[in-house]
């Protein structure tokens, strides 16, 4: 497992050392080129198909890089860690930060068993991702905006946990939290309760629930549902609860809410076009 990670981000504490000398020291000419290459370069068919622990990685401060691309970046690798940062240099693997956290990346894998098997099964996968997280940091502030998206975070794994949910520790999303569940009921229960928690406090949030088979290892979960599930939150409107049709078939006589239909979706990276409904509270 270590090796095949190190092969797939490409460095090792040493190597972290030397790329930051080469970065602080290389030739304006030689990054421009650089950067015009790497641009042309489009892997985003091959993420799905890579199976080793990965580190996505986004500097909140990066000019090149939005936070979209970077979560979506992550979403779509179905062993991916997504860890945001923040630091003085603009160079995303520069600084003390993003070193500190690819060495506790890389430890964490190196402890992990080569021949610890991975568990499968199904389950619900929730998605909950803060709506429009840049566009708050510059009203709110950064360090405002932090301590508000904390407080909240907290609140929501507490949901997650009262309604017999599990968040997921180790696949961390920045400004977001995954989760799953073995029942749809608790799992929209547990949705609807992180929803009103994201409009009370400012913070509307993108809301998505899918079932189906993933590979649970460590603390980490995926496969191609969780992948689903992610597409989904992104579809909703802030505040809303979208799920799929799998949900709404488990959970139809057992939620106490009702499914608005809204037709069938095309989502990105995802070959089948998928049917969503909007959940509401029941009409008496």
């Amino acid at each position: 497992m270590r090796t095949q990670s190190l092969a797939a981000a490409g460095w090792t504490k040493e190597g972290l050392k030397v790329a930051q000398a080469n970065i602080e020291n290389i030739a304006p000419q030689l990054f421009v080129a650089a950067s015009r290459a790497t641009g042309q370069y489009d892997v985003r068919d091959l993420l799905p198909e890579l199976r080793c622990a990965a580190l996505v990685m986004h500097h909140r401060g990066s000019p090149w890089v939005s936070l979209d691309v970077a979560k979506r970046t992550a979403a779509s690798v179905p062993n991916a860690r997504f860890v945001q940062f923040d630091q003085e240099e603009a160079m995303t693997f520069s600084g003390e930060a993003s070193i500190q956290i690819i060495e506790q990346f890389l430890d964490e894998d190196e402890r992990r068993s080569p021949g610890e098997p991975a568990l499968k099964g199904a389950a619900v996968i929730l998605f909950a991702d803060i709506a429009d997280s840049t566009g708050l940091t510059e009203r709110l502030g950064d360090a405002a905006f932090r301590e508000k998206a904390r407080e909240l975070d907290t609140a929501l794994r507490s949901f997650i946990r009262d309604t017999s949910g599990t968040p997921i520790e180790g696949k961390l999303l920045g400004d977001g939290v995954l989760a799953v569940f073995s029942l749809a009921s608790g799992a929209i229960d547990s949705a609807l309760r992180c929803g009103r928690a994201g409009d009370e406090a400012g913070l509307p949030l993108h809301l998505g629930l899918h079932a189906g088979d993933i590979i649970r290892e460590e603390n980490n979960v995926y496969g191609g549902a969780v992948n689903i599930a992610a597409r989904i939150a992104a579809a909703s409107a802030p505040g809303e609860l979208l799920v799929s049709d799998t949900v709404r078939s488990l959970a139809r006589t057992s939620a106490g809410v009702d499914f608005e239909d809204r037709g069938e979706h095309a989502l990105k990276g995802v070959a089948d076009p998928q049917r969503l409904f909007a959940v509401r509270a029941r009409k008496s």
